[in-house]
């Protein structure tokens, strides 16, 4: 995995209310720092509930795919970081798509 992926945040691109423009600003970045194909972690905060919290695992499906969960010093929530093979950018951001759908889910 590349060293430059810690550099990209999902919050860190203005998207101007505008959801294509969001996506083809990090498709863009994405391109720039990582090399493809390659593993990629993606981090999540979920609130700590068991279904919403298999509903983001059941996302990333590839062999590849580890996960590690961390709680919240109150307990109320979970960090989860995926790593899984992706082979582009695309792949990156059909994931945050589909984990997109599930309520309550912050993508970091």
């Amino acid at each position: 995995m590349s060293e430059l992926n810690n550099n990209i945040n999902i919050q860190d691109i203005e998207d101007g209310n505008n959801q294509q423009d969001f996506y083809t600003t990090f498709k863009e970045k994405l391109i720039a720092v990582e090399q493809f194909p390659s593993l990629y972690k993606f981090k999540f905060i979920v609130k700590a509930d068991l279904e919403k919290i298999e509903q983001v695992k059941q996302v990333f499906t590839h062999a590849s795919t580890k996960y590690a969960e961390k709680e919240s010093s109150g307990g109320k929530y979970k960090s989860i970081t995926v790593e899984t093979f992706v082979n582009n950018a695309d792949e990156v951001i059909d994931y945050y798509k589909e984990v997109s759908k599930i309520e309550s889910v912050i993508m970091l």
